[in-house]
């Protein structure tokens, strides 16, 4: 099993709730606080949808893809550091309410992308090593040029991947 995932910061998780089960034509597969996720089977879709702030526009808060094992991440891992990309792995870490390993890289645009598997339920959103808020999984743990220090061999993305940043600002 693997299928694309998107993650979406609302400003109104209910109204965003009751859209995309309409326009998917399913409930969420998981509820939480400030948090609901989509198990879309055609097309094949995690669609996450995270509480952001009161009339905020909705934004892309990271993408990903879901795996069936921690055996595909540690293959995403090795294939995407033989491209040459810069990584970031976290295992057995608590993240959107489950508890996951995954790596983390960053498109060429700053966009955050992960391969991930879910291991087991948990029972809070969790915020990440280094987050500079309560967002999942970390995406606005963004780090200062100075923390990301490029070393003239990577991208100002790469290097900040390889620094633990996930939102490539």
């Amino acid at each position: 099993m693997s299928r694309v995932q998107l993650a979406l910061r609302v400003a109104d998780l209910e109204g965003s709730v009751a859209f995309y089960a309409k326009l998917f034509g399913v409930e969420p597969a998981k509820r939480r606080p400030g948090y609901a996720n989509f198990a879309v089977a055609e097309p094949p879709l995690k669609l996450v949808l995270i509480q952001g702030e009161p009339g905020e526009d909705t934004r892309l808060d990271h993408l990903g893809v879901e795996v069936g094992s921690t055996d595909q991440v540690t293959a995403a891992t090795t294939r995407l550091k033989d491209a040459g990309l810069a990584t970031f792995e976290e295992n057995d870490t608590a993240c959107c309410y489950a508890l996951q390993d995954k790596v983390w890289v960053t498109g060429p645009g700053g966009e955050p992308w992960e391969v991930y598997v879910v291991k087991a339920d948990a029972d809070t959103l969790t915020k990440a090593a280094g987050a500079t808020s309560d967002a999942c999984c970390g995406t606005t743990a963004c780090c200062t040029p100075e923390e990301a220090a490029v070393d003239g061999e990577r991208t100002p993305q790469q290097a900040k991947a390889a620094a633990g940043c996930a939102c490539g600002s």
